[in-house]
């Protein structure tokens, strides 16, 4: 019976009211989580982009050795400069501007490489390094808020600095496509296969796609690190590149880490089956497992796998 009705000289004490304790417990479950959601919901871009800023990043002190780097600049579609290097095949020099053009003419496969979503370009020199051992030339430059570079990175917003560098690549130093491939390093690799996807709708694909450690969405991969928070409704960039791979029409070559503790193995693979078994040439796709490598030790851990891959892919994507 309700304390209401009972009689005024009632000794009935009211009590307050208190929670239960499943009640107590649900509160100390959900306002951790909602901190959480919250926090994703409201920096995660923060939580995705990690650029190390610099004043500048001369080539000419990127060591790799005189007159193999040199530095350049795009120009994207929003009026940014994205700035980078071109660095030569080992082996090669050259001094001025117009070497470097009569060097880029040679006829060598040219590597227009995609970085990862920390640091800078001069943390990626073991990379490159290891793409012109194998006779290439390479391309790297920065995205935007990255390096020497201005403007806030986004996943639109690097699709505008991968267009922009394929222009430059195309337009600028009038490279043919049929030499030009992509090497996409961990997000760098939905950078690129998003770009080979509009290239290849567009019936200009690059000659070939090299990814290292790099995820089917990044979705998928947020989900593999929150897996009790509703990512898939929270994230603005979303990188589908399962998706967008489907359309890729150029020869494609994967490697991904066994340990990969950022990047699980089993998002590398999901992306792999769904590309085309074949290039429209015929080129069988490939996936190379490191049984030794994590994320980022890769060139620490499997240097000669991957250098070996490389060398044989160059020549199959660029007879």
């Amino acid at each position: 019976m309700s304390s209401d009705l009972l009689p005024p000289n009632s000794t009935s004490v009211r009590r307050p009211l208190r929670p239960t304790w499943w009640k107590r417990w649900l509160l100390l479950l959900t306002v951790p989580y909602l901190g959480a959601f919250i926090m994703l919901a409201s920096f995660q871009r923060s939580l995705i982009y990690h650029p190390f800023a610099a004043k500048s990043l001369p080539a000419n002190q990127a060591g790799f050795g005189t007159g193999r780097a040199h530095d350049v600049t795009a120009r994207t579609e929003d009026n940014l400069d994205l700035r980078g290097w071109l660095v030569l095949a080992k082996g090669h020099v050259a001094g001025t501007d117009e070497q470097f053009s009569i060097e880029l003419s040679k006829g060598r496969p040219v590597v227009l490489y995609f970085g990862g979503n920390a640091a800078n370009r001069n943390y990626r020199m073991l990379e490159v390094q290891v793409l012109t051992e194998a006779g290439a030339d390479v391309l790297i430059f920065d995205y935007r808020g990255y390096g020497d570079c201005s403007g806030e990175p986004s996943e639109e917003g690097l699709a505008r600095d991968a267009r922009a560098v394929w222009r430059f690549a195309t337009e600028l130093k009038k490279i043919e496509s049929r030499r030009i491939l992509f090497y996409g390093e961990s997000l760098g690799g939905g950078v690129a296969v998003r770009l080979a996807s509009e290239l290849s709708l567009n019936k200009t694909p690059p000659a070939g796609v090299i990814l290292r450690s790099t995820f089917s969405s990044l979705t998928d991969a947020a989900s593999s690190h929150f897996p009790f928070i509703p990512v898939r409704c929270l994230l603005i960039d979303r990188f589908p590149s399962d998706q967008r791979i489907r359309d890729v029409s150029c020869p494609l070559l994967q490697f991904h880490g066994t340990r990969d503790t950022i990047v699980p193995i089993c998002l590398g693979q999901k992306l792999f089956a769904a590309a085309p078994d074949k290039s429209a040439s015929g080129i069988a796709k490939g996936f190379v497992e490191l049984s030794n490598a994590d994320h980022n030790d890769v060139m620490e851990t499997s240097r000669p796998e991957v250098s070996k891959a490389i060398r044989e892919f160059l020549p199959i994507a660029v007879p």
